[in-house]
Order: C-alpha cells, then structure tokens, then sequence
C-alpha cells in the first residue's frame, strides 16, 4: 500500500536507514532506520487507541525527537496530525479540542492532571509523551507503550487528497481556524523546496524552530526528510548552544529574531559560518538593517522567503541570483501569486499595492468546521484570499506591505503601515518600529507610531523627519516609545495586543 505523504518524506531515507537523521547536542543520534522503526511503533499504538484513517491526533508537548517520530506515526496511521502550541491554556486547549474533536490527545506527563478533564470532556484518549530515557513518569506513557509494540506497522493506504495535518491560526481577529493540509499539500511543497534551495542527502540543517508550527515542522523538517539530509536538533534557540553547533551544519532556518540575537554576539564572524552554504529566513519581515549587518559580519546573505498557515511557502528569494532586502523573491514553481484590488478583486498594476492571492498545490483544503469561511477566503477560480497586501516591483520580486487587517484608513485614505515603518527604521537611535490604527474621533483612524530606541528620544525627533518624507494624512499623530514590541512565537509582531493597549489613546 502507498501512503503518499509518509512514503514521499521518507523514500530517500529508507533506502540508506543507517543514515543519521537527527543528532542531539549530547551526541545521541536517531538514524532513518531508528525514524522508521519507532514511527511504526508509535502507529501501532495510536492503533491500539482506537485511531483510524481520518480521525484527528492531537499533540501539546515540549520538542523532542518522539515529537517528529509521532508526527511521521500519525500520517503513518492515516490520520491527520494536530500539533498545538506550547504556550497554548487550558482554556484554549479546551476549545481546539472540543473543535477538532481528536481521537487521541498527547501531551506532556507534567500537564496530565490539569488536561485530563478537557480531553474526557472531547471524548479523546488522553496519553503522554514522555522522552526516551527519562525517569519519573507515569507508566503506560505512550512512550513506553511503543517500545513494547510492533515494528512491523504497514503504513495505511492514503492519496494525495487526503488530510494529512490541520494547523490552528492564531485567531487575531476571531476565533482560531483550523487549517486543513493535505498529503499532497505537504509533499510538493517539501519537494519544491528541496529543489529550490539545492537540499541534498549531503545538508545537516541546523534545527531551533518550534515544531508546533508550519515553519519547524513543515519547512525544515519535512525538506530535510525529502534530501535525505540531516538535523542538528535543538530543543530551543540558545546562542551558546547555536555556536557551538554551527560548524557542524550547513544550513539554518531561522525567524528574523534569531539573527538579531546573533548579530548582538561577538562570535558571528566569517570563520563561524564558512561551511554554511544557506540561512533562510521568514515567518516575520527580516528588516533590511539586519540583511546588510549580516552580510558584513559573514559575507553570508540571509535568504528570505514568503509562506503562511493555510499555503506553507509561496515565494522565495532565489538561491542563485539576487536575494533582495524588502522583497520575498519570486513565486515557487507550480504556485500562481497575484495582487489584486481589495474591493473589485481585479489585478492590479506591477507596482500598485493590492492583496495577494495565491493558487498551487500548496494550498490548503479550507478550514475546518467552517464552510463558509473556507468559501468567503476562495476565488471562484481557485485563488486563496491570502489577507496579505503586497506589490510585484519592476523586476518581478514580490514585496510585502503588510496584513489587510492592518491597514489604516485615516480621513478616508489608506495608509500602509509598513511604508511608514521603512523610513522610521532608519533614524538615528531606532531599533524598530510597528505603526498601526487606533480609533480617532475626526479621522476614524488616527496613524500611531510604536517604537523601540537604542536611547531616549523625544516624540519630535522621530515626528520632524517625517514632515518631508510623508503626505500629512500618512504622518503620525503620536509616537510612543516601549522597551520591545509584542511577538508571538515565531517572532511576528502582535499588532493587535497594540492597538488594544492604545484604543482609547485619542478618546
């Protein structure tokens, strides 16, 4: 039987099982043989569990290597992987569950006591993790149910179509929405990917990402399994650790945060990343600043690219050719991109801001439980409504205003905030900036500057250089100053916990 996701990841694996995977800081390694051994364990015991082809798995647990081996179980068994981030409350662990309603929840032994009423009440069997080798925890993990099952676990029978994961936006402007990944969706992707950034069995790609996320689990796990390659897998993002790990590696994926943080640190230098042929960046705006100290330091330019949720990756800087700062390059093969108009939907002019939207094989199946949300974000002709505004310069690069729900329309106008952001950036003693709407009792909108400073600044300093940059109605009327501005895990930039911190700022 053919599982089009789990035999497409690991066919490249599997015919040289004594290749190491994944290699631990502390020196233990996990061969392609160890992957495939221990995924058909883990599948034999979601088995046991009452899991079949379809039901959902859902998964809150730290990163570890049995995190990757019960993702690989989970298509292995037919079913659809549901990864939940870390930081996730019961709360809202209670509604992803009672939404998706799993079959089997997994989660941490330390959190099984306070998440046991919330998976009883979703009808899920609730196990836990565990790490090989660990002490302490509770018999009957699923842990340990795998090293007493079988390894012989056929992998179940699924197409191209069939779901194969479902990723929870993170519901800034509603209630989170369950993105439907197909097989097929995840596969070419990985498969475009290897391609487009020349991955082969030879690449040891350095791991710090989180894997309840598209970006650590999809891009950089999922690419190095189709090249066969290899990670250095990290439990988290530590300079020290990343140091001392990085004249192994050849590549790294990493959120803009990861090379600020290294560029504040004396050892990134052209030695430390000699060897390195690749570091790519995304999940949040790489901020040209850093692309130039970069490249400085390393003679390394960073490599950016453009991908979400519902699509994995659209476009990306290219490999061989320019990787231009302020732009995510040019659409994947396979993958269609266009700006359009907000209101008439209507292609717009290179040049001319608009929302993007994308068609390809790596767009998902729409959201789960939500026909009508799945409709309201589709063209009639296949295009998703990305709800990201962007432009296509002269030369074909696709550039990356900002999200429609961060628009700002102020006395009628609409104001891009990113336009803004660019010109802050680069005045004497800023860090970085995030300009957003709040509510205004003439304009509706009135446009607010949030900024980080190397050393107190006075709200002029920043205000008068705008004077001459700016068209008054894109100028801010307030510039406000914070120690750091909110992000999320993957580094984005939470605008709207700014926009409510600051709504009654003009009242």
């Amino acid at each position: 039987m053919t599982n089009h996701l789990f035999h497409g990841l690991m066919q490249k694996g599997l015919a040289a099982p004594e290749r190491p995977f994944a290699v631990l800081p502390d020196g233990a390694v996990t061969s392609y043989g160890d992957l495939d051994a221990r995924s058909a364990r883990f599948a034999a015991v979601l088995k046991e569990a009452g899991v079949v082809p379809g039901d959902r798995v859902a998964v809150q647990v730290d990163k570890s290597i049995e995190a990757l081996e019960l993702y690989l179980a989970t298509v292995r068994a037919g079913a659809a992987f549901l990864p939940l981030n870390t930081g996730y409350t019961p709360a809202e662990i209670d509604y992803f569950l009672t939404d998706a309603t799993p079959r089997v929840f997994v989660c941490d032994p330390k959190a099984e006591a306070t998440l046991a009423p919330i998976a009883e009440k979703a009808g899920a069997v609730l196990m836990t993790l565990g790490k090989a080798g660990s002490s302490g925890e509770a018999a009957g993990t699923l842990r340990a149910r795998a090293e007493a099952a079988d390894a012989d676990f056929e992998p179940v029978d699924r197409g191209p179509d069939d779901l194969a994961a479902i990723l929870y936006t993170s519901g800034t402007t509603g209630r989170s929405k369950g993105a439907m990944l197909s097989h097929a969706n995840l596969l070419s992707n990985a498969q475009v990917l290897r391609e487009t950034w020349a991955f082969t069995e030879d690449d040891v790609l350095l791991h710090a990402l989180p894997i309840f996320h598209t970006h650590g689990l999809f891009v950089a796990t999922n690419t190095t399994l189709v090249a066969g390659g290899s990670l250095i897998f990290l439990a988290k993002f530590d300079l020290d650790t990343v140091f001392a790990e990085l004249p192994k590696a050849t590549s790294m994926m990493g959120v803009p945060t990861f090379y600020t943080r290294m560029l504040t640190d004396d050892r990134l230098n052209r030695e430390a990343t000699a060897h390195m042929r690749l570091f790519t960046s995304g999940s949040a705006p790489l901020l040209a600043d850093t692309h130039v100290a970069f490249e400085q330091r390393t003679g390394q330019r960073i490599l950016e690219r453009y991908g979400m949720t519902e699509t994995n990756m659209n476009t990306s800087n290219p490999y061989d050719g320019e990787r231009r700062a302020g732009t995510v390059g040019f659409p994947l093969e396979g993958t269609e991109l266009r700006i359009v108009g907000k209101e008439d939907g209507k292609s717009v002019a290179d040049g001319e801001i608009g929302v993007i939207e994308v068609r390809g094989p790596n767009v998902f199946q729409g959201y789960w439980n939500m026909p009508e949300k799945t409709a309201a974000e589709f063209r009639e002709d296949g295009f998703f409504i990305t709800g990201d505004l962007g432009m296509i310069d002269a030369d074909g690069y696709v550039v990356i205003v900002g999200r429609d729900k961060d628009l700002v329309i102020s006395g009628g106008y609409n104001v891009y905030p990113k336009e803004i952001e660019q010109i802050i950036d680069e005045l004497p003693g800023v860090v970085e900036s995030a300009v957003i709407g709040v509510p205004h009792p003439d304009f509706g909108e009135g446009v607010v500057g949030v900024v980080v400073a190397k050393e107190k600044l006075e709200e002029a300093a920043i205000l008068a250089p705008l004077h001459d940059q700016l068209a008054k109605y894109k100028q801010p009327k307030r510039i406000l100053f914070v120690d750091e501005l909110p992000r999320n895990t993957m580094g984005k930039v939470q605008k709207n916990l700014l926009r409510d911190a600051y709504s009654d700022l003009f009242s």
